[in-house]
């Protein structure tokens, strides 16, 4: 609803749950200057919102609404983008989605043909948004869970449209070429059928290329005009349209002057137009190669699996899988979905998906990933995680979103594209005039070549896929070594990190520590009844490593009748009525629990790099029990490795410094922060890059994700929790700490890549432009060397899918 400049919208609210919540809503909106009234109904979670247009946009009124600790439900839609050919037509359509109401981003990526706009589907909808796009002169396709399909199809489809074009282009062309080579004198030796001179002949050779072959370029320029701005089409349809209709008009005028010699540039029109669309045929074809990583991923995929329903076995397409399933999986098969074995055992090859190369064995109860090969027992599995939700699909999703994704550096190409075209307009006309007004006056042809050379030799293409090309090869690469970078700008970032920070647990060992020594002075099965009863109520990992190593000594553990697990300390438990405290020395003296007599055997169980715990009962000390966790084999390898690179090196743990120090010392670590209670570790994050470093955190448990978030770049062990990779930008699928030097190797790959790119496409037109201008440069070469430069941006881009990490 509108009157005036007053705009009628609604928000879908997540996160309500009392009247007091949609209160504070409703006066938090009523407050901001431009809304004239705000309802929130709790019962629907919807506000609706009049408001001044010309005030307050949708995107303040969304981020009161995040400011006051609730959510606007938004929605996410992908398009297959079609029709576009330069980075003048994905700004325009980024601009022009940007301006809708209701549509909060926007991202257009012309490399991969896509857009991703996110909207408040309460006041826009998927259709406002392709309806959008085709105002503008485009078409949008919705990219369904079959999109990447359509999108292949589509790439195809145009690739042999363009194919066909160029062929017929070529064939009309080259007896104008022909004759245009037998134009020099030192060809004046080829023999030109007398017919091709003809004018009329070579007029109706050049039609069906500049207006059939052409039209693409007419309409796009007409689409681009109609929004009041520029791109390529239309320098090329000014350059070749110059030619075509100069000499349409010349030999038009020889009716009246028969026999008269007159200067024709119809095979400048038509050359130019076959070279373009031979360059735009390069172009396609490399586009799809670069986008070979996601199709690399989704043919990991099993096609189909066998599933038992009421008692029957089944062959269903993997598709069809759904969350609970019974699946059968045979020696050799791909796992369809990632599950959990409920019968029988067998080894699996995860090298796929971890990178680790030896087969891991497994028996009911463990967990299966999609996509791994079973490699010789039969199995049966419950499907837990289908479709979307499973490990590798959530590994393509994150690369779709890298390779869609802008980095900032892009920003400064898109800037120059979008002003760029009407700055070579006038560049060119500034030509024309000063070649036939002082360099050769008169001579109209002269000064109309002159001319079509800046106009041909300037479109940006090359500009606006100097970066996206780039950006899709390398985070496509980085991800068939498991590191998945999760945006453009991550990617760009990473390279600069001179700071890497080592969480201890899970991330340089294996998390995986065992129980190694128990001292007490009360009997020790009564001992460890107590502290396994007490700890196995926690998730912490020295705590699963206490109780596995109790359970496999046969004691019977008891129920806690109470728990509490203090983050950074310990945990306080009650059991048979006595209350056990079991942690660091800090939780014993918070408590008043004389250690005294422990401080000499913790000291040393903490020098051999062991963690120790303190355990007392009802206040009096009971005893030490004391877990090692093993180093991962790589480690030391990949701290030489960061070290290499100039790289500083910290680790960073929640334990005591003395076991910190002896794990450092192991795998040649110098510098350790120790005793860092979990929201500490952000505190230490900040300190460094307060101090001027660029840092990158790696963990891989809850308590890092702080750390992860406030870092520059976090890097997520995707041997870890869901939470931690959720934190972070980049995730390491591996576990393996290489992967940290991989990362950034990549990044400083890619970013080189682009300023390659990005100086080829920024120096072609610098240098360019002058020579045509100064006429060094005839039309056709212009062409040729534009159709070029595209190419070989998107060829060298390529070359990081050669990259050996």
């Amino acid at each position: 609803m509108k009157n005036g400049n007053v705009s009628e919208s609604q928000f879908q609210i997540s996160g309500m749950t009392c009247a007091a919540c949609s209160n504070r809503i409703e006066k938090g909106l009523n407050k901001l200057d431009g809304v004239k009234d705000a309802n929130v109904n709790l019962a629907l979670e919807k506000a609706t919102i009049h408001y001044d247009k010309e005030k307050i946009s949708l995107e303040d009124i969304q981020k009161k609404v995040q400011d006051l600790g609730y959510d606007v439900v938004t929605e996410k839609v992908e398009l297959v983008i079609t029709g576009m050919t330069c980075a003048a037509c994905s700004n325009r359509i980024e601009k022009g989605l940007k301006k809708m109401t209701g549509v909060l981003e926007a991202n257009v990526n012309l490399a991969l043909e896509k857009a991703t706009v996110e909207f408040n589907p309460s006041v826009s909808s998927t259709k406002d948004i392709t309806n959008r796009v085709e105002q503008l002169g485009y078409g949008a396709i919705v990219k369904n869970d079959e999109g990447d399909k359509e999108t292949i199809d589509y790439r195809e489809r145009e690739i042999k449209n363009q194919e066909r074009k160029f062929i017929l282009s070529l064939l009309l062309s080259l007896p104008l070429l022909w004759t245009m080579v037998s134009h020099f004198s030192f060809t004046s030796f080829i023999y030109v059928p007398k017919m091709l001179m003809n004018p009329w002949v070579q007029m109706a050779l050049a039609t069906p290329v500049q207006f059939y072959i052409g039209k693409q370029f007419y309409v796009g320029a007409y689409k681009a005009l109609r929004n009041q701005s520029a791109n390529m089409d239309v320098l090329v349809v000014l350059g070749t349209s110059a030619a075509y209709f100069y000499s349409a008009f010349l030999v038009i005028r020889s009716i009246g002057a028969p026999g008269h010699s007159i200067d024709l540039y119809f095979e400048t029109s038509a050359v130019l137009i076959t070279l373009i669309i031979l360059g735009k045929l390069f172009e396609a074809k490399a586009k799809g190669r670069s986008s070979q990583a996601i199709k690399k991923l989704m043919g990991l995929q099993a096609k189909t699996a066998t599933v038992v329903r009421q008692d029957a076995i089944l062959d269903i397409p993997l598709e069809e899988v759904m969350e609970g399933d019974i699946l059968l999986v045979k020696p050799g098969e791909k796992v369809p979905v990632d599950g959990m074995i409920i019968e029988g055992q067998s080894a699996f090859d995860e090298s796929m998906i971890t990178g680790e190369s030896v087969p891991v064995d497994k028996n009911a109860g463990d967990s299966v990933i999609g996509a791994t090969i079973n490699k010789n027992g039969f199995i049966k599995m419950r499907a837990t995680k289908v479709g979307k939700e499973t490990a590798l699909a959530q590994i393509i999703k994150v690369v779709e979103e890298a390779q869609g994704s802008k980095a900032p550096i892009q920003r400064l190409a898109d800037h120059i594209s979008g002003i760029f075209v009407p700055i070579v307009v006038g560049i060119a006309v500034l030509t024309f005039i000063i070649w036939f007004t002082r360099v050769a006056p008169g001579n109209f042809p002269e000064a109309l070549e002159k001319m079509i050379a800046v106009l041909v030799i300037a479109c940006p293409c090359a500009l606006g896929l100097a970066t996206p090309t780039s950006i899709m090869a390398g985070s496509g690469r980085a991800a068939e070594y498991g590191v998945l970078f999760k945006g453009g700008e991550h990617l760009e970032t990473t390279h600069k990190i001179d700071t890497v920070i080592l969480d201890k647990t899970g991330t340089v060992t294996n998390g995986t520590p065992i129980l190694t020594n128990v001292s007490t002075h009360l009997n020790e099965t009564e001992f460890l009844s107590m502290i396994g009863s007490a700890e196995q109520q926690s998730e912490h990992p020295l705590a699963e490593a206490i109780v596995d190593g109790i359970k496999r000594k046969k004691i019977h553990l008891k129920r806690p009748s109470s728990f509490e697990a203090i983050p950074g300390f310990g945990i306080k438990a009650v059991i048979d009525g006595k209350e056990i405290l079991v942690g660091t020395r800090r939780l014993m003296k918070e408590n008043k629990v004389d250690i005294n007599e422990a401080i000499g055997k913790m000291d040393r169980y903490e020098s051999e790099g062991k963690t120790a715990m303190l355990a007392s009962i009802d206040g009096m000390y009971a005893g030490i029990v004391a877990v090692a966790d093993t180093i991962k084999d790589t480690s030391r390898e990949a701290v030489e490795r960061l070290k290499e690179m100039k790289i500083e090196v910290i680790m960073m743990t929640g334990d005591n410094s003395r076991t910190a120090q002896a794990i450092a010392k192991e795998v040649g670590i110098d510098h350790v922060i120790a005793e860092v209670l979990p929201e500490g570790k952000a505190e230490e994050v900040k300190k460094l890059q307060e101090a001027g470093k660029k840092v990158a955190m790696v963990g891989d448990g809850i308590n890092d994700a702080p750390a992860l978030a406030i870092a520059d770049i976090g890097m997520a062990i995707g041997t870890g929790t869901d939470v931690a990779m959720e934190a972070a930008d980049i995730t390491l699928i591996r576990g393996d700490l290489n992967s940290i030097a991989d990362s950034i190797y990549m990044s400083h790959k890619t970013i080189r890549n682009i300023k390659q790119n990005l100086f080829w496409a920024f120096g072609y037109n610098t240098l360019g432009i002058p020579i045509a201008a100064v006429g060094f440069l005839a039309p056709w070469v212009a062409g040729a060397a534009m159709a070029f430069s595209s190419v070989s941006v998107v060829l060298n881009a390529l070359r990081l899918q050669r990259v050996k990490l």
